[in-house]
């Protein structure tokens, strides 16, 4: 059996020229990254905004599990299959991070036969767009400290700084460390922390941002620090906006590359979920829904987090109303949910698949509370039984859902013809009625709630006494009109990632509050959660090696 960086390295792809063309793109549209990657213009979107818009269609997930869900690998196919039934469609992704490519591999290339290429690129250094987001990050960063050094004239409080430095790399030394070590000349010491890229508040705003005017007004508004006198110290009184700006005058726009089955894909910006907001930018949707009929798009880890933050953060930021929700399940994570084994997931049982389709059942509840219509698929392995594959297609539509079987890892488009059919029925037949979960109107304290609550099942939250301060401090600043970003792991509905299944009787414990003016919304931190991952006992990079002749392996 092939592996992924096998199949990807096999494939014979389009010039992306090409790929542009059959879409009505020319060239003097593209800024070209050598032959199969490029970004779309300024230029192009002034060309295509005032088109209709085509269907969305987001495709989210069960909680992961060590067996694996197959999120991206089910949005690939499904573009994949929607070309096959000579649809034009386009799909809409986030970038992978360096972090867990050399860590624990997310896969967010897709799989199989059903990937974006070039995947060796895409999972690297790919158009640079994380390495602007560090260097904004930093150079903010390094304006603030020099600030105080050269004698802080806005009074800020190195006791109360809270821009945190960035690095595309999971490294759990830099969580917590001190700055300004050696002689008088070399800063002023304090503590400082490092959070992942993906979870600057830069990603978020470049996700975010409309067009340059919007993201430098964004980055102009970030919370850097408070002064001695309380007061909040933004980036736009260091005067760092428009060298901000300047760096990531490329960044934003949105990159575009192909399916192995040259299915056009804009990949640009945004994993993360489980500690940011986990979707790809607002540009690239919009983009993609002015290029296509269809615009398959996904959001990060489960529907608890991804989905729910796409619908309450990104839908409600871009004014955008999705038509269909495709839910992704494999028979082998719904067993491991049921108290399975990893080593055990291959043989039937039906016993616990009874028991862990409860994780199932909670997510279409939840995206049934947007009102948006779900389809159900089954990312297939070759171990799984027609017994089960019934019982959980009988449980799906008993519940209002369609329900469809995926071979894309194995077959390509061709084995997504299946969902693509149930998803064109849908948006044909099926009207979402989309709408966000709460209020901007209602309180911090009633959003953080009504999320636990309603789509973690919580029965109530549990404020550390700093929270609480800082919720309070927040709303006092008049940013209690923001929506919550909820950091929380990415295993269980629950802030405890032992809890598998559909977790009962708990509360959702909230140790630290902040405010992103910039992104727009204020982060909640549950748990244990980090926002600089380490790396595992083995990472991936051990694996990872480049032959004489410069062909990379061990890439997931």
């Amino acid at each position: 059996m092939k592996s992924d960086i096998e199949i990807a390295q096999e494939a014979v792809m389009q010039p992306i020229k090409e790929v542009a063309a059959a879409y009505g793109i020319g060239e003097d549209d593209l800024e070209l990254y050598g032959k199969y990657k490029a970004k779309l213009t300024d230029e192009l979107w002034e060309q295509v905004k005032d088109r209709p818009n085509g269907k969305l269609v987001l495709v989210t997930a069960i909680n992961p599990t060590p067996a694996g869900e197959g999120k991206t690998t089910t949005t690939v196919g499904l573009g994949q299959a929607m070309a096959k039934l000579n649809k034009k469609a386009v799909i809409a992704l986030r970038e992978p991070s360096l972090g867990p490519c050399f860590g624990i591999k997310g896969g967010a290339a897709g799989g199989g036969y059903a990937q974006v290429v070039p995947m060796e690129d895409l999972n690297l250094h790919f158009t640079g767009d994380f390495h602007a987001i560090t260097s904004a990050n930093n150079l903010l960063a390094a304006m603030l400290d020099n600030h105080i050094q050269q004698g802080n004239a806005l009074q800020i409080d190195p006791r109360q700084v809270v821009w945190k430095r960035c690095l595309d790399m999971n490294d759990r030394c830099l969580r917590n460390v001190v700055v300004g070590l050696g002689n008088k000349m070399d800063g002023m010491v304090r503590e400082d922390h490092f959070v992942i890229t993906v979870a600057s508040e830069i990603m978020a705003i470049l996700c975010l941002a409309d067009d340059i005017d919007d993201l430098k007004k964004r980055l102009g508004r970030i919370i850097v620090a408070y002064t001695f006198a309380g007061e909040p110290v933004t980036a736009d009184d260091l005067q760092a906006t428009g060298a901000m700006t300047a760096l990531l005058k490329d960044a934003i726009k949105p990159n575009l590359i192909q399916t192995l089955e040259h299915t056009p894909a804009l990949v640009h910006g945004g994993p993360f979920a489980n500690i940011a907001h986990g979707c790809n930018s607002v540009r690239a949707t919009k983009m993609a829904l002015k290029m296509s009929d269809i615009t398959i798009t996904e959001a990060g880890f489960g529907a608890d987090l991804g989905a729910e933050k796409f619908f309450d953060i990104k839908c409600r930021k871009a004014g955008l109303k999705p038509d269909a929700v495709v839910l992704v399940a494999t028979v082998r994570a719904l067993k491991y949910n049921g108290g399975v084994a990893k080593s055990d997931l291959a043989e039937e049982n039906l016993e616990a698949l009874k028991k862990g389709i409860v994780n199932l059942e909670k997510h279409i509840e939840n995206i049934q509370k947007y009102d948006v219509p779900v389809i159900v698929t089954l990312n297939s392995f070759i171990t799984d039984t027609e017994a089960e594959n019934t019982f959980i297609r009988e449980f799906c539509e008993e519940r209002g859902c369609e329900f469809a079987l995926s071979e894309v890892w194995e077959k390509g488009g061709e084995g997504g013809i299946a969902l693509a059919e149930k998803v064109l029925d849908t948006l044909e037949n099926k009207e979402s009625h989309f709408h966000t979960l709460y209020e901007d109107e209602l309180s911090l304290k009633e959003k953080i709630e009504k999320i636990a609550t309603e789509i973690y099942g919580a029965k109530g939250v549990v404020y550390e006494p700093a929270a609480s301060k800082q919720l309070a401090k927040i709303e006092d600043m008049g940013f209690g009109n923001l929506p919550i970003c909820m950091a929380k792991n990415q295993y269980s509905l629950s802030d405890d990632a032992k809890k598998l299944g559909r977790p009962e009787n708990f509360d959702i414990h909230i140790r630290e509050v902040y405010v992103s003016a910039g992104a727009g919304f204020v982060v909640a931190l549950t748990g244990a959660i980090m926002t600089m991952p380490g790396l595992p006992k083995v990472p991936a990079a051990n694996g990872i090696d480049v032959s004489e002749d410069g062909m990379i392996t061990g890439l997931f």
